[in-house]
């Protein structure tokens, strides 16, 4: 008697040929996510407008607008990941003889997508209009730099003879020609007021950008300080200590101005780096949430 073969006991598992993505959904959610952020941030926008004012002890201080700014842009990133990542997770299409386990991981890897989509077009959007408003600036620049230079062209050719002047070398020339008596060149009159304004300007300015006046500079200003407004030497001495003073409390001014906007960009890049972590966890969880939901 021929002997019947058994059934196996279980036929062998045979891999979808399918893509574990659901591409749409993650666009849907990416696209949600998208214009949420832009509605906020124009929300945003004018809020940190009537925080600030152009009067002075009115509105919000730069610290107060500075966090603020952080936290709103925390609350962008949730509320708009949260969106996104709800929109992927209930949108996507339901896997069927799927792990559990494998259904929470593919939810929280649509969400990460939709998320980095969604990063990807708002950083997409924002560089284009930044583009533009680089260009339209250096537009005007170069309008602004065209008429100088006409004018400038007009002004050589209606005084010829007079030469032109090389800003980078002027002080250097007029260490050339300094006149070992000052009053020679404060000579009365509008041309002796122009040229020693000049000159003590210059010697100024290389002074700043050196960092010190050196003692021959600071002797010849404070000589034609005296030669020019009839003060006595040590009067005309301890008005050039008062102007380089002043120079020197601009300058760290100006330093105090550059290094507290060195730390507010510090400040700003390491709170935007965190509002997109945020953003991406929620984004995830979200995802992992409306999944669960859509497969109840």
């Amino acid at each position: 008697m021929a002997s019947i073969p058994l059934a196996p006991d279980s036929a062998p598992a045979v891999e979808s040929s399918l893509s574990a993505i659901s591409w749409a959904a993650i666009i849907a959610g990416a696209v949600s996510a998208a214009a949420l952020t832009f509605v906020l941030m124009l929300l945003g926008s004018g809020l940190g407008l009537a925080m600030v004012s152009p009067w002075t002890n009115h509105g919000a201080g730069i610290t107060t607008f500075a966090v603020s700014a952080a936290i709103w842009m925390i609350v962008v990133q949730w509320l708009s990941s949260a969106v996104g990542g709800y929109m992927t997770g209930r949108l996507r299409v339901k896997w069927v003889g799927v792990h559990t386990d494998e259904t929470f991981f593919r939810d929280t890897a649509h969400g990460l997508l939709a998320w980095a989509l969604a990063t990807l077009l708002v950083v997409c959007i924002a560089s284009s209009s930044l583009t533009s408003a680089v260009g339209t600036g250096v537009q005007a620049a170069s309008n602004v730099a065209s008429g100088a230079a006409m004018g400038a062209s007009a002004g050589t050719m209606a005084n010829a003879g007079d030469g032109a002047e090389d800003t980078a070398t002027s002080y250097f020339v007029d260490s050339l020609f300094r006149p070992n008596d000052p009053a020679r060149l404060a000579a009365p009159g509008a041309e002796g007021d122009a040229a020693a304004a000049a000159q003590a300007s210059r010697i100024l300015i290389a002074s700043a950008a050196a960092g010190e006046m050196s003692p021959a500079d600071r002797t010849y200003l404070g000589q034609l300080v005296a030669a020019r407004t009839g003060l006595s030497e040590t009067d005309a001495n301890a008005r050039v200590d008062a102007v380089i003073a002043q120079v020197d409390q601009a300058k760290a001014k100006a330093q105090e101005a550059a290094d507290t906007a060195r730390k507010a960009g510090i400040a700003f890049a390491l709170m935007a780096a965190l509002s997109l972590v945020i953003g991406a966890f929620i984004a995830s969880v979200s995802a992992a949430l409306g999944g669960r939901l859509r497969d109840e």
